[in-house]
This record gives structure tokens, sequence and C-alpha cells, in this order.
């Protein structure tokens, strides 16, 4: 399933054939209500930059098997309540699968909660704008509302430009072309 890039610029079509159509306002707003369900104690670890200041995705193409260190609040520390959402939250981008892929994938998610952490940069009100990654040996998941580039220049972030992406830490998502590699490491 990876990777798997998203992101849009406006998140909103105003006209044409596909006039009304939003996209990644789920995966936004139960992250926001997540977030905002965590106590002061869980948001300290969580929130690892209460300012967002344009880009903060790490994983977006060319980044094949960046090594980013875990931050934010480890999945453990959450109530029963808390973790029923942080899964659900997390279910919206592995839901892309197939059932069976995706019910597979989530059992091996669920086996690393011990290792996963949540991660937020930015406000926690409506209107803010924000970053989360969701990160374990076996998924890391970066939501981003950037600057924008066809809509204006004013370098600031908005929720009018989203980026988005699923990657497998550490697993060659990417591919290599190892028939090349040979070749050139042993000629014929």
């Amino acid at each position: 399933m990876t990777p798997l890039f998203l992101g849009s610029e406006p998140v909103r079509a105003e006209s044409g054939l596909y006039a009304g159509t939003v996209v990644l306002q789920e995966e936004q707003d139960r992250a926001l209500a997540f977030v905002n369900s965590l106590n002061d104690a869980q948001k300290a670890k969580a929130v690892i930059q209460s300012e967002k200041d344009g880009t903060n995705s790490n994983t977006e193409a060319f980044h094949d098997n960046v090594v980013i260190p875990y931050v934010g609040l480890l999945v453990t520390e959450l109530d029963p309540d808390q973790k029923r959402a942080f899964l659900a939250l997390t279910a919206l981008w592995i839901h892309n699968l197939k059932e069976g892929s995706a019910q597979v994938k989530m059992e091996e998610i669920e086996s690393h909660l011990d290792k996963t952490h949540f991660a937020w940069i930015g406000g926690m009100d409506a209107d803010s704008v924000f970053y989360y990654r969701i990160h374990s040996p076996v998924v890391l998941i970066e939501f981003d509302h950037q600057r924008p580039i066809a809509l204006g220049r004013d370098g600031k972030a908005t929720k009018n430009h989203i980026h988005a992406t699923v990657r497998t830490p550490n697993g060659n998502d990417y591919g290599k072309d190892l028939l090349r590699q040979h070749l050139l490491a042993h000629p014929h």
C-alpha cells in the first residue's frame, strides 16, 4: 500500500464536474477531535511544536527510507476510549486497502502499539492549521496543512492545502532496481 501520497490545493472543488467534492476532511477532523481528547499531561508529550510554521512533512516524494526519530506520545499511555479513537483515525488511512489486506495491516499495527507514537504540531482549535504523525515500526502516517502554492504565497500554512503520506518505515516502499544494481556490480 505504500508509498501513498495524497495532496490537494484547494481541498474543495468550487466548480466544474466535481464541484462540491472535498478531500481529507475526515482525516483532519478526527485527528483534531482525538488530540482534544488528550489530557494536559498527554498533550504535553504529544505536542512537539505549538506553532505551525509552514511545511512539516518528512516523508514526501524522494525521501525513500528516511529515518526520523520517534517523538510524541506513546499510544500505551492512552486510556481505552482514546486508544479506540486513535485506532479509528489510523484505520481511515489503512482502509484504503481492500478489506482483507486492511485487516491484516491493522492487526500488524495493533501488534506494535507499544512502540507507536502520536505527534502534533500546531493549534487545536477548529480553525487551527496543524500537522500530525502516527509512527511505529510498521507504519508512518503524516498529515500536513501546508503553505499555499497555487492559491497565494503568503508563506503561512492553510487548511486549503493538505499533503498526506502513508509509508512503511525502512520498507523500501519506493523499490529498488535490483537487476540494475546487479548488472552494475557484476558486468556480464
